[in-house]
């Protein structure tokens, strides 16, 4: 068993990282808006207005939505056979729940659609990758009501009716399992998912239930509503997920490290078995909480399971063990691998662990996995003579390459392609850096805003070339 040859290899992008063009084509402020820059130890600023002095990265983005054709030829010359992009709501309902959709909106991605079709490269489409109309969180607050999942399938309705038989694939939502990362940067990452502040949460606990619940209800639906529009569409939800080891082989110790491995997992439970989970239900009821699930969402459950698992994996922590440690943090809660390096962001360099969560997921729902993003965060740096010479992110990406292969060669993981994040660099979610580049295609713009966003090539553009050419790592140079 091998890769098969319709393996998909390419990228993926964030509408609200890579367009800018934030108040072009009848577009309507979404929750990214309001996020300034940040840095691995400023946190980004989430502000309710737009405040004049402040730096919003994704204002300009990398231009992709004035650029977009030039960037998707440099794909094609790669040799992509995918590109998992978003469609960012705000730019087809500015307001979200407007009662018709703006039609340039429509326009922009179709264009896109069709330039990706005629390079080649299939169009895997993100329905929600942090991009919710800020009218939405202030009228409705978010996904804490239900009208928002009304809103949100008519959205879907909407683009996959215009774009039917132009994309087969669709993704309903991107990582939303981290709603509550349980860690210093929940802030963030709940405004991410949601548009709200964890710290400004005031029932957290309860709060963050419904808001789970209600998203993950919203995907079945989207993809009850995605085979009912066409039988032949293809829908998946995206999971950022890592390997959570145990600290040691103390009993104590190791069940913890599964229990904290498992806390994202009530989320697929749901959208892979065809009803919420009932030890989730068990856990609310002991809390003190309540979700209310009616029989049309059961059926919806019941209907409405994914047809693959997007993964997107980075690196892995351990959890942290009964005894004091003193442990250096991991980002998602737990501590640092003391066997593992780090990126400079802090982030463990695990290859093994994309394999692990590969076979748990695949052995638990026995879907199709697509490897959603990976890849490497790095300060690069441009030579006198224009050359970026990133052997790290080779040499990075080269060992989960082959991780990916040998969890379909030899555990039997059913795979069906390679999504590296960042195919060209982009502002940072968690940070909202350029800095933090991990991209094959350089665009020199800084940290300040300030470049001239010229696209250039490093030396990993070639490699990756070369890994599709051969349908693996093996065999290039």
């Amino acid at each position: 068993m091998s890769l098969p040859q319709e393996f998909f290899w390419g990228g993926s992008i964030a509408a609200h990282q890579c367009e800018g063009a934030w108040q072009e084509g009848g577009k309507g402020p979404a929750i990214m808006d309001f996020v300034t820059k940040g840095s691995k130890d400023v946190p980004r600023a989430i502000t309710a207005t737009i405040e004049a002095g402040l730096d919003y990265p994704s204002h300009q983005g990398i231009d992709f939505y004035h650029r977009y054709k030039e960037d998707i030829a440099l794909f094609k010359e790669m040799g992509f056979t995918a590109l998992r992009l978003s469609i960012d709501w705000s730019r087809i309902f500015p307001n979200g729940d407007d009662a018709e959709p703006n039609q340039a909106g429509l326009d922009f991605y179709g264009s896109v659609i069709d330039t990706l079709l005629e390079a080649g490269i299939e169009p895997i489409v993100t329905l929600y990758h942090f991009e919710l109309p800020i009218h939405l969180v202030q009228q409705y607050g978010s996904w804490k009501s239900r009208k928002v999942i009304d809103f949100y399938l008519t959205f879907c309705e909407t683009v996959m009716r215009a774009y039917d038989g132009r994309v087969k694939y669709w993704v309903t939502f991107n990582e939303m399992n981290h709603i509550d990362p349980q860690s210093e940067h929940s802030d963030i990452f709940t405004y991410l998912v949601a548009g709200l502040k964890y710290s400004e949460l005031q029932n957290k606990a309860q709060e963050l239930a419904t808001i789970g619940y209600n998203m993950t209800l919203a995907g079945v639906k989207a993809v009850r509503l995605a085979h009912e529009i066409n039988k032949e569409n293809i829908v998946g939800c995206v999971f950022g997920l890592n390997p959570i080891y145990s600290y040691n082989c103390d009993p104590e110790n190791v069940l913890k490290g599964f229990l904290e491995n498992d806390r994202d997992y009530y989320q697929i439970d749901a959208m892979c078995n065809g009803k919420f989970p009932r030890y989730k239900l068990k856990e609310y009821q002991a809390a003190g909480l309540t979700v209310t699930i009616t029989e049309e969402d059961q059926e919806d459950f019941a209907k409405g399971t994914l047809d693959f698992i997007g993964l997107n994996y980075y690196f892995s922590s351990v959890a942290e063990p009964k005894e004091e440690i003193g442990g250096e943090a991991s980002l998602f809660g737990g501590v640092q691998n003391p066997y593992l390096k780090q990126s400079k962001w802090g982030w463990a360099i695990d290859a093994t662990g994309i394999r692990y969560v590969m076979n748990y997921l695949y052995r638990r729902y026995e879907l199709p996995i697509i490897i959603t993003e990976n890849g490497l965060g790095a300060q690069d740096v441009v030579e006198a003579d224009g050359q970026i010479h990133d052997d790290y992110r080779i040499e990075y990406l080269t060992e989960h390459v082959e991780q990916i292969r040998k969890a379909v060669e030899e555990d039997y993981v059913e795979c069906l392609g390679y999504l590296v994040w960042g195919p060209i660099d982009l502002v940072s979610a968690t940070t909202g850096e350029m800095s933090k580049r991990y991209g094959f295609i350089h665009v020199d713009l800084d940290d300040k805003g300030q470049g001239s966003l010229k696209r250039s090539k490093k030396d990993s553009f070639h490699w990756f070339k070369k890994v599709i050419e051969n349908n693996s790592e093996e065999g290039v140079e």
